[in-house]
């Protein structure tokens, strides 16, 4: 019986059909779709340092040697606000969300640590 319902949408051959064996969901099991797990495990695989720009490094670099925005801006020839842009960008890449406990800044700077 399953073979004919699941027979039935793909006799068309239009495509952009799914079947589910709910079943194993039910019992706890999971489905997912092999592409979101590759797109999952792609996007965990990549180094969120290598998607900086030299500028976001520059930025960071000087965050490990622990200096603030405004000292940062001072040694960069920037604004304050173009620094806070920076490290904007680097947590974002970092995906470091500002909800997440702990300090963000005490995060991201290990990464870049670790690399040196």
């Amino acid at each position: 019986m399953e073979q004919d319902y699941a027979g039935e949408p793909l006799s068309d051959g239009r495509g952009g059909v799914g079947y589910l064996l709910k079943d194993r969901v039910a019992e706890g099991g999971t489905v997912m779709d092999p592409e979101v797990v590759r797109q999952l495990l792609t996007r965990r695989a990549e180094d969120p340092l290598e998607s900086l720009t030299s500028r976001e490094l520059e930025v960071l670099a000087l965050m490990a040697e622990g200096r603030g925005n405004g000292e940062i801006a001072e040694l960069l020839f920037v604004t304050p606000n173009a620094v806070h842009k920076h490290i904007g960008n680097i947590f974002a890449k970092f995906g470091l969300a500002p909800t997440d406990s702990g300090h963000r800044r005490v995060c991201a700077v290990p990464a870049y640590l670790e690399r040196r």
